[in-house]
């Protein structure tokens, strides 16, 4: 019985040991897959309001704001406005601000764009695939990808009117 032991316990020690090296690995190289500033955008594909699905694909060429969001984060709902105003602004030049609503039902996100009135697309993250991907922590992040699907910049926490303003200019005149 001894003997049967042996063979599970250096498996289960090979695997342990495996599984660690690959962890510390991950964290001293940066193994996180989280996009970093200069690297392509992770790809998602999440239902929209429109009832169609939609990828970061079909904004090939054009510049992207990508702003992940929740109804109930009072950060999120003060640059709702901006995130409006600027979409407004500079729509008709090749950029494109798309809100990633975070874990949320469609009736609440259809419910909360009426109520801000928003405009832009919107997409729903129900199984925050694209937060995990995305690396999103804390509520709002917001990427600004260039037209050749890289991320140019990273913005953690609410956004006002005179940043995005900025950071939307260096996406179109680079």
């Amino acid at each position: 019985m001894g003997k049967a032991r042996k063979p599970v316990q250096i498996i289960i020690l090979f695997v342990i040991i495996l599984l660690g090296g690959y962890a510390i690995g991950s964290s001293v190289f940066g193994g996180d897959g989280k996009p970093k500033e200069g690297s392509k955008a992770p790809s998602f594909e999440l239902l929209g309001l429109d009832g169609l699905t939609h990828t970061l694909d079909e904004y090939k060429g054009k510049s992207v704001v990508l702003n992940f969001w929740g109804s109930w984060c009072a950060p999120c709902v003060k640059e709702m406005p901006a995130l409006q105003a600027q979409w407004e602004k500079w729509k008709d030049q090749g950029v494109v601000v798309v809100g990633v609503n975070v874990g949320e039902d469609q009736m609440t996100v259809e419910n909360f764009v009426k109520l801000v009135d928003i405009n832009f697309p919107v997409v729903m993250d129900s199984g925050r695939d694209a937060v995990r991907s995305y690396g999103v922590s804390p509520l709002p992040t917001t990427f600004f990808i260039n037209a050749k699907g890289k991320v140019d910049s990273i913005h953690v926490g609410q956004l006002d009117l005179s940043t995005l303003d900025d950071q939307i200019g260096k996406l179109v005149e680079p």
